[in-house]
């Protein structure tokens, strides 16, 4: 119980994990599995985990939570592009997907075959589509 009382004293104030630092440990992982075989990796898994912990004993938590926001949106596009390819494929029976000529949003519509006018969400903009 005394241990878990310093615990705590300790990590008050700072910052802890988040995103960003789960990432950084199976970046962690994958880099200490491959540099049993390849020598030169391991100067940069020592500095991966060695920014790992600076993260997660960090008082700035502003800062770290910036830095979090920031991989977040960069992950959110790489993520983005294939989550919207496997709901393509769960839904195309049911479903098709177009782009909008005008602002190159995507959007669902539903299979009904023949010609439609559609509306963009984002530009507000009608266009013709044939399903």
């Amino acid at each position: 119980m005394k241990f878990r009382a310093w615990l705590a004293r300790f990590m008050a104030g700072r910052y802890g994990v988040d995103q960003l630092n789960k990432d950084l440990l199976w970046v962690y992982i994958v880099l200490a599995i491959l540099s049993m075989f390849v020598p030169y990796l391991q100067i940069l898994t020592l500095a991966c985990v060695i920014w790992l912990f600076f993260r997660i004993f960090s008082r700035n938590v502003q800062k770290r939570y910036a830095e979090n926001m920031k991989y977040m949106k960069y992950r959110q596009r790489v993520t983005g592009r294939f989550g919207l390819q496997k709901r393509k494929w769960a839904e195309r029976k049911t479903h098709r997907y177009r782009t909008c000529p005008y602002c190159k949003a995507t959007v669902r519509l539903p299979y009904k075959k023949g010609k439609h006018t559609v509306g963009c969400p984002r530009c507000r903009k009608d266009f013709q589509v044939k399903i």
